[in-house]
């Protein structure tokens, strides 16, 4: 007899992804049938029409196809052609062989000095440690390795904010683990609120839960906020004080908009803090930001404040999968070791990282004020990353699943229902990108508005 569903594990069959889940499933059957869809439903930014960078794409090209290193060295500029000869230099066999597990280490040395770089605001700085660095296939898989670290039973739980991105329910469903949310609070732009952390942790400890570690998405997927350092403060307090590993998603770190607003790293709060004794892992893609590169599958995760024996064994972990491929390394390599000043691609390179930045906060706002001008439509302010978190008035008896189906159904725009990222009782919201062109970013507001009025 083939497999059944029955032969499955309950933890395969309650795992659930929403960003690709049924109302997705149902657009693409759409598309078949030749309707235009517009995908809002994840970050997925080239698929949108955002244009690859040159400089990496070059590089890239030429370390993919060392030949044209010898026939055609003239039609890439001089410092494209040395970054290329320096990567397959020191990679030694090309991007067709294996590396290390934890990645070829000249780019783990490039992505410490990146994070040394980035963190030395403010006068202070601690060196990153580049063995206690890995390169993985987008931040999803480093992600999923320290998951995987610190679920070691069943009665084991990890605090995500709701609303969270979906990737951490499901790999902790799928690993045994215990999902304990925490509400940001939506009346103060999504903020932080210690309480609310407090009440989470007390509720799961009197359900045997033992917590042990806390998720902290910064900037917010879905939400947009941005935290402050006082929020930061006061998340690695509440760690110290509970024994806790911070798990801190810091793949929007490039994607802020909102003037006076900042990206600061866990890392650098706690270095400034001198702080020693909480567990810090974090995580960083050439997806998002301005690269845009999802498809590549590139990114870091960086573990402070672990021993040694635990370091080993997460080298043991990565070592599993052999290595995160090698174009994905090289791609968070030029994201972290970008052209220099002066250099011949730099005026072209920052040309582009601009237009994409700006291009994205003109969206933001385009989308966070279209939005609040709709009847029964709330959004909080988009400060940071790619996404617009709305709650939405529904009538009575029907949900927000039911909502953006009919909003697919209707008008073609494709959004993720709150309940696949997760929200109060009572309340209902859908997560949609900022990603598509200007034009049909108005394109979805005009839809949503018309659809609201009748859905209403």
């Amino acid at each position: 007899m083939p497999l059944q569903i029955s032969d499955l594990s309950d933890a395969v069959l309650n795992t659930h992804y929403a960003v690709r889940g049924p109302i997705v499933a149902r657009a693409q059957e759409l598309e078949n049938l030749g309707r235009k869809i517009i995908y809002c439903n994840i970050g997925n930014p080239q698929a949108l029409g955002q244009k690859p960078l040159t400089y990496a794409r070059d590089v890239l090209a030429l370390c993919e196809q060392p030949a044209l290193l010898e026939s055609a060295p003239q039609a890439f500029p001089e410092d494209v052609v040395e970054t290329a000869r320096t990567i397959l230099d020191q990679s030694k066999y090309g991007l067709g062989a294996y590396s290390e597990s934890k990645g070829l280490r000249f780019i783990r040395k490039a992505i410490a000095d990146f994070i040394t770089a980035r963190d030395s605001t403010d006068g202070i700085a601690q060196s990153s440690n580049p063995e206690h660095i890995y390169l993985t296939d987008g931040a999803s898989k480093g992600v999923q390795t320290a998951l995987r670290l610190l679920l070691a039973s069943q009665k084991d739980g990890i605090l995500i904010p709701i609303p969270q991105y979906p990737l951490y329910s499901a790999t902790i469903t799928l690993y045994g683990g215990q999902q304990v949310g925490y509400y940001l609070d939506e009346d103060y732009g999504w903020g932080l609120s210690e309480q609310m952390l407090e009440e989470a942790l007390h509720r799961a400890m009197k359900e045997g839960i033992r917590v042990r570690a806390i998720v902290v998405i910064n900037p917010g997927n879905p939400t947009g906020a941005v935290l402050t350092e006082e929020h930061i403060e006061m998340v690695i307090r509440f760690a110290k004080r509970h024994n806790l590993t911070i798990l801190a998603d810091e793949v929007y770190q490039e994607n802020i908009y909102e003037p006076g607003t900042r990206f600061l790293s866990f890392a650098h709060v706690m270095t400034k803090l001198s702080e020693h004794e909480v567990s810090l892992f974090s995580f960083h893609s050439t997806s998002k930001g301005f690269f845009g590169e999802c498809g590549q599958r590139g990114g870091y995760m960086e573990v402070r404040n672990v021993p040694e024996e635990v370091v080993a064994q997460i080298t043991k972990l990565q070592s599993v999968a052999l290595c995160a491929n090698l174009p994905g390394q090289v791609m968070t390599y030029l994201m972290v070791n970008p052209p220099r000043p002066g250099a011949p691609s730099y005026k072209r390179y920052v040309e582009e990282r601009s237009s994409i930045l700006s291009e994205l906060a003109k969206r933001a706002k385009i989308l966070e004020e279209g939005l609040n001008r709709i009847s029964g439509i709330r959004c909080q302010p988009i400060r940071g990353a790619m996404y617009a978190y709305p709650s939405i008035s529904l009538p009575k008896g029907t949900s927000d699943e039911a909502y953006c189906l009919a909003l697919l159904e209707e008008t073609g725009v494709c959004v993720v229902p709150g309940t696949g990222f997760g929200q109060k009782p009572g309340t209902a919201h859908f997560r949609t990108t900022i990603l598509p062109p200007t034009r049909q970013i108005e394109e979805v507001i005009d839809a949503i508005d018309a659809f609201q009025r009748r859905w209403g």
